[in-house]
């Protein structure tokens, strides 16, 4: 198997690794409940989606 001739430069390694970061999820308002949510996700909080009901709320204890 082939090795690398030369060190790997800092920046070279630095542009390779430039998108790697993590990145915050878009969070959006749910419309029902005006709470925070992921985009495309059920919301947590109330269960609708699309202004439908998806998942009935589970009575709290």
């Amino acid at each position: 198997m082939p090795r690398p001739k030369r060190k790997t430069s800092h920046r070279r390694k630095g542009l390779r690794s430039a998108h790697d970061a993590l990145k915050a999820p878009n969070l959006i308002t749910c419309p029902n409940c005006q709470e925070l949510t992921v985009a495309h996700r059920v919301c947590p909080a109330c269960g609708y989606y699309k202004g439908k009901e998806v998942i009935a709320e589970q009575a709290e204890e």
